[in-house]
């Protein structure tokens, strides 16, 4: 299971109905430092989900607060998260590097559809090579403490990564 609305509370009230309906096996993967990125950008165009009044800032973590990204994944370990999720990934490994060290669960990392795009677009443009910048993102995020990686690159990346 993996909420993405970082309300406060809500892995306690998903693990606490999981473990009464006796799914004690399924794990919960929060989206736990949900940034207010303009890499959602694409996403949101092409979902056609874009806010029709207002915007997602209440609860969204501030690009430029790596503190409250720490707080708000802190909060969902307390609750007892399985995996934690910072989101999006390329511009954040900072945090990701440090969730990885503050916090003894599986750190996942979403490399979102900005991402994506802004590869694809260069690539298109003959600017990069499309294969190489992905190997390197990818890997970049791994290494900055990645266990796993949530991509749009998913589909190419293992025609490549062996």
């Amino acid at each position: 299971v993996s909420p993405s609305a970082m309300m406060d509370g809500q892995v306690a009230a998903i693990r606490g109905a999981l473990d009464e309906g006796g799914f004690t096996d399924v794990s919960i993967m929060s989206h736990s430092a949900k940034h207010r990125s303009n890499f959602y950008a694409p996403f949101r165009d092409a979902a056609e989900c874009a806010p029709q009044f207002g915007d997602r800032k209440t609860y969204q973590v501030p690009y430029t607060n790596a503190r409250e990204a720490m707080l708000e994944v802190k909060a969902d370990v307390d609750e007892g998260v399985d995996i934690v999720m910072i989101k999006p990934a390329l511009a954040y490994l900072d945090l990701i590097a440090e969730a990885r060290r503050r916090f003894d669960v599986p750190v996942s990392a979403y490399s979102v559809s900005g991402e994506y795009a802004l590869v694809k677009a260069a690539a298109k443009l003959g600017h990069i090579d499309e294969q190489a910048m992905t190997e390197e993102i990818l890997a970049s995020i791994k290494r900055a403490g990645a266990d796993m990686i949530v991509t749009y690159f998913a589909k190419s990346a293992a025609g490549f990564l062996r």
